[in-house]
């Protein structure tokens, strides 16, 4: 499988002294320009020097670095590197058997052996690092592996996800080896936490690492497919920003703040009811903590789905061929992109996925003599994956419908006691 991220070569920087002396590599993890580096490439160093892929160079002082000795990790603010992030991955372990690229010389092979404890002597003390990776790798790479051979620092990738797993450290020591070890990359606290929350945020990785960011590349790939126009940050098209009313803007605003999965807002045919969803779309992916969300029309229900599961598994599958054509990969590479996979990796990060339905009376006849076994239907995969559900529909369509949602399950407030928001003709 490849890997659906940028070139690795990319992200990559060259960590040297005033004096030019190579000390090591590192990559970009996040668009601030933030590099995670071994402590050991920067250990000592009053000032140092980074080299891009593309020959630019910036220099920093000691006050933009931020040690982690500990870890043997260093983390370093760089302004003017202008370089894509790698993704890290999201997975609690890397497995022995995993198999990983590193730069050591050049690109090469190797595998993970195992997790084992390993000492790191910096310039102050000792630290021991738990659950270091040791690496199998071919006799070629092992000198660059070796202390001072130039690989300290550089990202450690997973083959298959393009996701870093870790990163080398050549000056880590164990009882029964001295070359081939790296720190892994895992949840963390303090500084190392935060960049890692916010590479798992921006920077997308699939396969066995999709993250949030992952999740919000494809339904942002779908919404601006599927979605009308204007709904997604800087439309070309000239389309003019969706307005929404203030009251059913405070009532949407309500009903995400809270615990129902379900909101609708009924009016007839002209009332509005796609343009406050189209406005809402908008919201959510402009934000400065932008939130999933699909749009899904009724017109695109097929007569033998079973509940609302089916059209967004569509959703996801014409934007997951958009997303691989610009990796360059094909949709399989991307790994399972199930909506309730999505859904959870979503809620797992405080952004549910929110579905958008607009104009579920549009459904084809077959499904619409169905609709109470497909709205319980909905209604349990809400409730399994932990999915919201905003449609937008006329006051017959809700008549038949909304009793096929349990009343616990739907949004109501003091303003409107009913479970609906009524849109004004």
């Amino acid at each position: 499988m490849m890997a659906a991220v940028p070139p690795p070569h990319a992200a990559l920087v060259r960590v040297r002294d005033l004096a030019g002396r190579p000390r090591g590599a590192g990559f970009v993890a996040d668009h601030h320009g933030t590099v995670v580096t071994s402590h050991e490439a920067v250990d000592g160093l009053p000032r140092l020097v980074l080299l891009t892929a593309d020959d630019r160079t910036v220099e920093v002082t000691a006050d933009a670095v931020t040690p982690l000795p500990e870890l043997d990790l260093a983390l370093v603010r760089a302004d003017g590197l202008d370089a894509h992030p790698l993704p890290v991955t999201a997975r609690d372990r890397v497995d022995a058997g995993t198999y990983v690229r590193l730069l050591a010389g050049c690109w090469r092979e190797a595998r993970v052996l195992a997790s084992t404890s390993v000492t790191y002597t910096a310039t102050d003390r000792v630290h021991v690092v738990e659950d270091a990776l040791e690496l199998a790798i071919g006799t070629a790479g092992r000198d660059a592996l070796r202390l001072g051979g130039g690989a300290a620092g550089g990202p450690v990738l997973d083959a298959r996800t393009g996701a870093v797993v870790g990163v080398v450290g050549t000056a880590l020591r164990s009882g029964h080896s001295e070359t081939g070890f790296a720190v892994p990359l895992r949840p963390a606290t303090g500084p190392l936490a935060d960049l890692l929350a916010r590479n798992a945020a921006t920077v997308p990785a699939y396969g066995a690492d999709l993250g949030l960011a992952g999740v919000l590349e494809l339904t942002a790939t779908a919404l601006g497919s599927d979605g009308p126009p204007g709904t997604l940050p800087g439309h070309p098209d000239g389309a003019p920003d969706p307005v929404e009313r203030p009251a059913v803007r405070d009532e949407v605003a309500a009903f995400l703040a809270g615990d129902t999965p379900v909101l609708a807002l009924v009016g007839r045919p002209g009332s509005g009811r796609t343009t406050e969803l189209a406005a809402l779309a908008a919201r959510r992916a402009r934000g400065a903590e932008p939130a999933p969300t699909l749009w899904l029309r009724g017109a695109d229900l097929e007569p033998g789905d079973t509940s609302l599961a089916d059209a967004a598994r569509r959703a996801l599958a014409r934007a997951a061929r958009i997303v691989a054509a610009s990796h360059g990969v094909t949709p399989a590479d991307l790994g399972d992109l199930d909506p309730d996979r999505l859904a959870r990796l979503a809620t797992a990060c405080d952004r549910p996925l929110l579905l958008l339905l607009d104009g579920p009376e549009e459904m084809p006849p077959a499904l619409a003599h169905r609709l109470t076994a497909w709205t319980r239907a909905t209604v349990r995969w809400l409730e399994g994956a932990g999915a919201r559900l905003v449609l937008a529909c006329g006051p017959e369509y809700w008549e038949e419908a909304g009793t096929g949602f349990p009343p616990a399950m739907l949004h109501g407030t003091a303003r409107h006691p009913a479970p609906h928001v009524p849109l004004p003709d």
